[in-house]
């Protein structure tokens, strides 16, 4: 009998894209849970026992302190070695939204330091939105960089954003040459043309554009837009106006890149 990909996507107090982000891994091919952290921190549940991590949008502990540095803090004070032993055992990592901000907070993303594949000293971080609003719109993203989660997904893509501290920037200068040189930036706010876009086009103020980034092995990836949210092809705003491209959106090859990693590459 073939083995599973095992996915396990996070929930806590105030998490409300669980059941989207299972979903498109499950419809990927994934075997899901979706776990309560206070599961994990007991060890009812084992991380060692999966393949995938999703940490999934929301408003974890309702943003309390600032956005996801409370779950930040738990993962990495109560979930340390765990989350290391599964990083170095080559798995995967996707934050989205919230997930993001939490990955960054904990110290998991960019993870520039050296040879290191994560760091417990974090290196950048997500702030309140230029507008001092909450965002929540479509936004063109423009592909680049090296990371298995992009694989093939071209050149450009349309996800949603729904966020109020979307704002990247970088501890210091050298970390956010090294993001650049290590080409870690894989996606980027633009224009519906390609080009660099101003507010809304980028709707945070995010610095050089930035919508995600991976660490330094293109495993751990994290996002500000939803690529669950455009998983399929009629979540498209406008999708009655275009032609009929099948039954998947923008944002399935992004789950589908992370299952398949898995069957390639841990199976």
């Amino acid at each position: 009998m073939a083995k599973n990909v095992k996915a396990i996507v996070l929930r806590t107090a105030g998490t409300n894209c669980d059941q989207e982000t299972a979903f498109a891994l499950k419809d990927s091919g994934a075997q899901v849970d979706v776990v309560h952290i206070g599961q994990v921190f007991s060890r009812e549940k084992k991380l060692k026992d999966y393949h995938i991590l999703a940490i999934p949008g929301g408003f974890s502990y309702g943003d309390d302190i600032a956005a996801g540095r409370i779950l930040a803090n738990e993962l990495r004070l109560k979930l340390g070695k765990d989350l290391k032993k599964f990083i170095d055992d080559g798995k995967l990592i996707i934050g989205i939204c919230n997930g993001f901000q939490i990955l960054v907070k904990a110290g998991l993303l960019p993870g520039v330091n050296g040879k290191t594949k994560s760091s417990s000293v974090q290196q950048a971080t997500l702030m309140t939105n230029d507008s001092a609003k909450f965002e929540d719109r479509w936004t063109h993203l423009k592909v680049s960089g090296d990371c298995i989660w992009t694989k093939d997904i071209g050149t450009m893509v349309y996800f949603p954003v729904a966020h109020g501290e979307g704002k990247f920037i970088c501890k210091n200068k050298n970390i956010a040459k090294s993001i650049v040189d290590n080409r870690q930036i894989v996606f980027r706010y633009c224009t519906q043309d390609g080009n660099d876009p101003v507010y809304p086009e980028n709707p945070n103020g995010s610095k050089d554009h930035i919508a995600g980034i991976t660490d330094t092995t293109g495993r751990i990836l994290g996002l500000m837009p939803h690529p669950e949210r455009h998983y399929s092809f009629t979540q498209h705003p406008f999708w009655t106006r275009l032609s009929k491209k099948g039954r998947y959106g923008d944002g399935a090859k992004v789950f589908q890149n992370g299952v398949n990693y898995v069957k390639e590459n841990l199976l």
